[in-house]
């Protein structure tokens, strides 16, 4: 009797311990509507995330990936540069030798209806406002050579570029290159700039647009900001050095007879 009195109560206390730890397995059922809120949260974060530095890509500092040579040495093909777009903002101009991003609409390339598709221009856009891809066909890198009432003429005996009668020894200059092939004497109108790559027998800039509507000059307004830094490759990351070209260079007098 006492055998049988043990393995009864053996049996009935083995049978609460099972069903507890029955219970506590039911609990824990991978795909419940804990790692279902936890995937929300991610995606709303991901969400955010891009929608901020969409934003302070629109208004404060922008990527801008380098698509073409045309300011090489300065700039190269596949260089991610940041764009102050907070430069001339606040009652500031452009300045001779500023290294500029701006839309060329009018100017470099002709104004055109909207075509194509919506969803795709604005994704593409979007991609290139990250440095993710290559910015709109209206975009261009230059260098500003010439503002406002400024007298721009090549070339001097010298072979150099002259600014309101004065010489300007480009240092930033490709390697081989010339000022430029092409003679031009030009009076930049107020609220514009005369732009040149920095790679001059491999840039299309104000030059090639003299003979057209607006005569190659940019307005100030279609500048988008400036080049201030370089943020990829690793090995290049740093500001974006000056150049001493154009000091001393005095203001046009507004004789260019």
């Amino acid at each position: 009797m006492d055998t049988e009195a043990r393995h009864m109560e053996r049996d009935l206390s083995s049978d609460p311990a099972d069903g507890a730890e029955e219970g506590s397995r039911s609990t824990h059922v991978p795909g419940g509507p804990a790692a279902s809120m936890s995937w929300g949260k991610t995606v709303s974060l991901g969400m955010f995330c891009t929608v901020a530095l969409l934003l302070f890509s629109t208004f404060v500092l922008q990527p801008f990936l380098i698509p073409s040579g045309s300011m090489q040495p300065t700039l190269r093909v596949g260089d991610r540069v940041l764009v102050n777009k907070l430069a001339y903002r606040f009652g500031s101009e452009p300045l001779r030798g500023d290294v500029v991003v701006f839309d060329g609409t009018g100017s470099f390339v002709q104004e055109t209806g909207s075509e194509g598709n919506a969803v795709a221009a604005l994704l593409q856009g979007a991609a290139a406002s990250l440095g993710l891809a290559e910015p709109a066909g209206s975009d261009f890198v230059k260098r500003v050579v010439g503002v406002g009432g400024d007298r721009v003429v090549c070339c001097d005996k010298r072979g150099r570029l002259e600014v309101n009668g004065a010489p300007v020894d480009e240092e930033y200059l490709h390697p081989g290159d010339r000022p430029s092939g092409v003679a031009f004497d030009i009076v930049v109108p107020d609220g514009k700039l005369w732009m040149m790559g920095d790679h001059r027998s491999n840039s299309r800039d104000s030059r090639d647009h003299l003979g057209q509507p607006g005569g190659g000059m940019v307005p100030v307004e279609r500048v988008i900001g400036r080049v201030d830094w370089l943020g990829w490759p690793l090995g290049r990351l740093g500001s974006l050095g000056g150049t001493d070209a154009f000091t001393g260079i005095r203001p046009a007098d507004g004789d260019h007879g």
